[in-house]
């Protein structure tokens, strides 16, 4: 079966969903969600979104800390591109109903690590959820945007597997995860906003759906990416055997939380002179190397010396949800670890969200637009889904009309029903439990080469059940993980210095000029 529309969109963050919205009154769109609308990245971000709002703030000093973060490999063009834009960003989203926390003198900013002012606009504690409920209901409602939800996308159809010479983006072949039937999307502009990959990894902050679905898509198709090495580990995830993936936000630090060892002294003013605002990679480094050395299966966040109304009015969801544990933030410390968060490169774009095959696009997470560098800024993430799903949204309706050819179908006449599925889980887990231990805050050359070693055998294996069996949306992840995991081993194993995320033992200085890392890919699969 053949679907074809004017915008396919896969992935329903907030990246996903405002292109949605922007192109729906011109355009029929088809939504792929993995999960449901709700269920995304997006969110589950805490924090805010960092934009110059106010008088005493200035696009230089929000770029200037942008760069500072992102250990000055950051592009410059895309950096100023974004935070030129910040502004425009945060009134759409303001025009669309989001509910912003007000202050005494309009909407509450506040400060996190890395930043040189209060500039980040949030609601409460649970910025992400707010922006993702009010577009999601605006996307349910809007006749022109077809939403398909419980589907996953296989794989890019472009015209190299067609037996084109143009290698151009004509859609995807998407699996229904409820009924097993694959159905061919087509579509003259393809839009990629599938997040992260922070699921390579076993301790992340991530919803189960970061998989880097579309990194590996794209890869597969022809694309090139860049700077998969830095993999951006939040410092405080909350440490409790029945919290998965609770984020403790950074805005607790930048309210005045201390990190402390378990007798209670504080340790980041012996790591940097910003102690608890310093950027997130070197917060997550020092953490990491204080458990280390002690033996600690966690460090402790205090912000109990602030008052209970201030924290229940600042952080009523990380308040409420420590309570519901057992833990009372205004009495006692939380117990944090650091934990995988967000993935900064991706597939290479330029300032139109364009990719290097025409009729594709990417944004969010899934894109290295060059703004992060070799580390996120915090809260520059959700303004960049906004401010690179506008541009893509221009860019795609100034292209001329153009038909989309006759698709082939998905053959799967020669795969059967697996027989033993436990393979997948057992791949699963043995690619995010070496993917820490070797490729995490912490790197050796070593250590990359035994993580190198270990997915050529599990993508050997992958590859050949991928080939015999019918695809589900477990076996497509794992697909998708071993080829992220790969491209972050092959990034880091040609970057001879530390910088940002990547810290290297074998190369612990930096070097004079910051250059990005790229991989190309062979030649598209057919």
């Amino acid at each position: 079966m053949v679907h074809n529309f004017d915008v396919l969109i896969i992935g329903s963050g907030l990246a996903g969903q405002s292109a949605a919205l922007r192109l729906a009154d011109k355009c029929r769109v088809a939504l792929i969600s993995k999960r449901h609308l709700e269920d995304s990245a997006s969110a589950w971000a805490q924090g805010g979104i960092a934009a110059v709002l106010d008088s005493q703030d200035s696009i230089e000093a929000h770029i200037r800390d942008t760069f500072t973060a992102g250990a000055f490999l950051n592009d410059p063009k895309a950096t100023r591109f974004v935070v030129e834009n910040g502004r425009r960003a945060i009134e759409w989203l303001i025009e669309q109903g989001v509910p912003f926390t007000k202050g005494d003198k309009g909407y509450h900013l506040t400060r996190e690590g890395g930043h040189s002012t209060r500039r980040v606009i949030h609601v409460a504690d649970t910025t992400g959820l707010a922006v993702q409920e009010t577009l999601t209901k605006k996307v349910r409602k809007h006749p022109n945007i077809t939403i398909l939800e419980q589907h996953i996308a296989i794989d890019l159809i472009t015209g190299t597997k067609m037996g084109e010479k143009e290698n151009r983006c004509y859609g995807a072949y998407v699996l229904d995860t409820e009924t097993g039937e694959i159905t061919t999307y087509g579509a003259p502009a393809t839009l990629l906003a599938c997040g992260g990959a922070g699921k390579v990894y076993l301790c992340t902050t991530n919803p189960d759906t970061s998989t880097g679905d579309g990194i590996a898509m794209a890869w597969r198709a022809g694309c090139s990416v860049s700077n998969m090495e830095f993999i951006q580990f939040h410092p405080t995830c909350l440490y409790h055997p029945n919290a998965k993936s609770f984020l403790i936000s950074e805005a607790v630090r930048g309210e005045g939380g201390i990190l402390r060892l378990p007798d209670g002294t504080r340790f980041m003013p012996n790591h940097d002179a910003r102690a608890e605002l310093a950027p997130r990679d070197v917060v997550a480094r020092a953490i990491d190397f204080e458990m280390k050395k002690r033996g600690l299966d966690c460090v402790y966040l205090d912000i109990s010396h602030k008052p209970q109304s201030f924290l229940k009015e600042h952080f009523p969801n990380i308040y409420a949800r420590c309570l519901e544990l057992g833990i009372d933030m205004a009495k006692q410390p939380i117990p944090v670890v650091p934990a995988a968060h967000f993935t900064c490169g991706g597939v290479i774009t330029d300032l139109n969200a364009r990719t290097e095959i025409p009729g594709l696009y990417a944004t969010g997470e899934t894109a290295c637009t060059g703004l992060h560098g070799a580390n996120r800024l915090a809260s520059n993430s959700l303004l960049e889904c906004v401010v690179f799903s506008e541009a893509a949204v221009k860019d795609i309706l100034a292209q001329p009309k153009r038909e989309v050819p006759a698709l082939p179908h998905w053959d799967a006449s020669r795969v059967t029903d697996a027989d033993e599925e436990i393979v997948i889980s057992h791949n699963w887990d043995e690619l995010r439990r070496f993917m820490w231990d070797y490729v995490g805050i912490v790197r050796t050359t070593k250590r990359l080469q035994r993580a190198q070693h270990r997915i050529r055998l599990l993508k050997r294996e992958i590859n050949e059940y991928y080939a015999n069996f019918r695809v589900t949306h477990d076996l497509l992840e794992l697909r998708n993980l071993v080829t992220t995991a790969e491209l972050i081993v092959r990034c880091a194993m040609k970057r001879k210095e530390s910088r940002g995320l990547h810290y290297s033992r074998d190369y612990p200085d930096l070097l004079p000029k910051a250059k990005p890392s790229l991989l190309r890919p062979p030649k598209a699969r057919r």
